[in-house]
């Protein structure tokens, strides 16, 4: 990048009267942006991208540009709070750090006690890099019970990785793909996980070919050679379809079909159950173009799969993520240059044994809620949340008797709300820690003040695999307010679990950098760290599987009780699987896509996010909104089996009139009655938990593939003023 837009720094504080620059490193989202953060008078006065860091280049999305407005807002929390009165409409009283976490520290020993370390359960949103210390915590305590995004958002895609090849493959940027396949993602406003929407362009700039996979017609789409425009919930026959064309055609790697994968045969008995035709009829997709798309991505080298969490969130969850990577495999671009890389990260200390996950004892490990259910998910102790609620409502297996919420708000992200709701309003005792009083921490005992990315030392993209470590530097100081990391080592300390933790969490961070031999305090004198970059080791070691293959033919799933071999379930509601419901909720709903402003339910309190999108959308095909009676900016009621919600139309001929996508996570901050109006337009009041409708190995919940009807809000409820 170029020198000169550091040289404008020194000009920049002389002509705004900054008084200092800090590089840091951004986690508005998913993140890992490189930050420049002028500080005047104490505090953020603006932030700008930081041209040297290898993730972003210099560039900065809208929500890294509001970081301040975040961390400066009036209504933010800045100090902890108990609620006096009942939950859900209580009063807020100010306490204490002391006395906030001693009552936490008390209830946890005491339930602990009389009912069990496995009756607490701790809880962490995505996106905060408070993972480790939220995993240390419980299983130095022995509970076994952290809830997470992880059954349905990352975590299948780490955990089919590493059965399959070892690691989770990222897309090497750097060497320019010559053709990328952009699958259930647009990474241009999203930023998901290790990828950036930068790269991304940069490549397209370059040449690369692009295959985009997704039922709505984005700005990639628009953009692409080929677009799939697959009836949702169909990813699985998809894949199987292009598999069958590479595989029939003789256009996989032949070498490293030969000599490195596990379970050909097996492989290629299962894809040749989905032929063109055949999956022409499930996907919606025309066979000619499956046709097309496998042979351009075959034949074009290097090639990627830019891949995200929306085939993640449904009922083929682990067998998506899984034939994405035979994709990649089996064309030869794995721990390939310009394809998909298994990099390795810098030695330190990683997340899992930073978590302590060795020191739970088995007996505890045992006692998971949903392990015996959701077996690939329990390897990786990560739990189904309707397992927490039932053990809540019904208190089977066992009770549930406290929950500690961390950077989450289940109410507005899990599906079938209302349960959640329900659930949250019978625990025993709550805790959450947050930035504002969401829907979710109204329902709290007690509220703590969490820092945002501002005021916080913290090794940045730690728990990534694409290879690097950047240094978060604390730049100021809100209020009261404490970085997740520091409120759980005080906590930690207060119920007998000291001599595993630290004085300070600096000790921590000292701890995390030790096998490199560095401390904190050099690191933060740093860029980046970033591990050794090898192509293609499995020549000389093969993959960290229990073959040493690249497993088509998974030997762990095998031994679990699973298909070894992917294939395609249908949605639990959909044209094929409940015809019946149906022709009473006649369209697909969709949920779930981004705005570049919002990290799922938050933001919506700052002023230059929340002007970007000031209502909830749901987009309707023309065709579909005329014969519905609907126009154009319109409230109108979406309703499933489970409920009704209301958003705001917005006509657009770039989905199939059968289908009809809303967004997901909205609440109104503005709206000062309990709640803030959160099963007003939560689209998570539609959708369903039911055990049988989830991904069978990761419990992955159907959050993005039902069924519903829709129709003018005044068709109910007469005309809105």
């Amino acid at each position: 990048m170029p020198e000169f837009m550091y040289a404008n720094i020194e000009r920049e504080m002389e002509r705004y009267g900054y008084d200092a620059v800090v590089k840091s490193h951004c986690r508005m989202c998913h993140g890992g942006c490189g930050v420049l953060v002028y500080v005047k008078d104490g505090k953020a006065a603006r932030i700008a991208g930081d041209p040297r860091c290898p993730i972003n280049h210099g560039t900065l999305c809208s929500k890294g540009l509001a970081s301040a407005q975040l961390a400066y807002h009036p209504e933010r929390l800045t100090y902890p709070v108990k609620r006096v009165g009942p939950k859900g409409s209580g009063r807020w009283e100010r306490i204490s750090w002391d006395e906030a976490l001693d009552t936490i520290a008390a209830r946890i020993l005491g339930y602990k006690e009389s009912c069990g370390a496995e009756s607490i359960v701790f809880g962490y949103g995505t996106g905060r890099e408070n993972e480790a210390v939220i995993y240390r915590i419980a299983n130095l305590l022995g509970s076994p019970n952290v809830l997470t995004a992880g059954h349905f958002c990352y975590g299948p895609r780490i955990a089919t990785s590493i059965i399959t090849c070892g690691t989770n493959p990222i897309i090497d940027y750097d060497h320019f793909p010559k053709c990328i396949m952009m699958w259930g993602n647009n990474v241009t406003i999203s930023n998901p996980d290790e990828y950036k929407g930068e790269p991304f362009s940069v490549a397209l700039e370059a040449g690369a070919r692009l295959i985009v996979v997704d039922p709505r017609l984005t700005r990639p789409a628009a953009r692409a050679d080929i677009w799939l425009q697959l009836r949702p919930g169909t990813d699985a026959a998809l894949a199987l379809g292009m598999l069958n064309v590479i595989v029939n055609e003789a256009l996989y790697d032949r070498e490293f079909v030969e000599r490195y994968t596990y379970g050909w045969d097996e492989f290629v008995e299962r894809v040749n159950e989905y032929p063109p035709e055949r999956v022409e009829a499930i996907s919606w997709v025309p066979r000619e173009k499956i046709r097309a798309a496998a042979r351009l991505f075959a034949a074009t080298k290097p090639a990627a799969v830019q891949w995200g969490v929306a085939i993640e969130q449904q009922i083929n969850c682990a067998d998506n993520d899984r034939l994405l990577m035979f994709l990649m495999g089996l064309t030869g671009n794995i721990d390939a240059p310009g394809g998909q890389v298994l990099y390795k990260t810098p030695l330190i200390v990683n997340v899992g044994r930073f978590g302590a996950h060795h020191l739970l004892p088995p007996e505890q490990a045992a006692k998971r809620l949903g392990g015996e259910r959701f077996r690939l998910a329990n390897r990786f102790a990560i739990i189904n949340p309707k397992a927490v609620w039932d053990a809540i409502l019904e208190e089977k297996p066992y009770p549930v008797k406290m929950l500690f919420f961390i950077s989450s708000n289940p109410v507005l992200t899990r599906a079938n709300a209302r349960e959640v709701y329900r659930a949250l309003e019978k625990v025993d005792f709550m805790a959450v820690a947050d930035f504002f009083l969401t829907p979710t921490a109204e329902l709290a005992d007690i509220v703590l003040p969490a820092a945002t990315w501002l005021e916080m030392d913290y090794i940045g993209d730690y728990w990534k695999r694409h290879g690097y470590i950047l240094p978060r530097r604390k730049t100021v100081q809100v209020g009261e307010c404490r970085s997740d990391h520091e409120m759980l080592n005080d906590l930690a300390h207060r119920i007998g679990q000291g001599e595993y933790w630290w004085d300070t969490f600096e000790g921590g961070l000292d701890y995390i950098l030790s096998p490199l031999g560095i401390t904190w305090r050099e690191f933060k004198e740093m860029d980046y760290i970033r591990g050794e970059v090898k192509y293609r080791k499995y020549r000389e070691k093969g993959f960290s599987t229990p073959t040493r293959k690249f497993e088509l033919y998974s030997t762990v799933l095998e031994k679990m009780g699973y298909d070894p071999l992917p294939r395609h379930r249908e949605a639990p509601e959909s044209p094929a699987s409940a015809p019946d419901l149906y022709r009473e909720y006649p369209y697909i709903l969709i949920t779930g896509a981004r705005q570049p402003g919002f990290f799922h339910t938050e933001n919506r309190q700052l002023p230059w996010l929340r002007e970007l999108h000031p209502d909830p959308l749901v987009e309707i095909h023309p065709a579909t909104a005329a014969k519905e009676g609907i126009k154009e900016g319109e409230w109108v009621i979406i309703e499933s089996p489970r409920g009704k919600v209301r958003q705001k139309a917005r006509l657009f001929a770039g989905i199939d009139p059968r289908v009809v996508a809303a967004q997901h996570a909205w609440w109104y901050p503005e709206n000062k009655d309990p709640g803030h109006g959160w099963d007003e337009s939560n689209i998570n009041i539609l959708t369903d938990n039911a055990y049988e409708g989830c991904d069978p190995a990761m419990g992955a919940t159907n959050v993005r593939t039902l069924l519903c009807r829709i129709y003018p809000e005044k068709a109910e409820a007469g005309d809105r003023t």
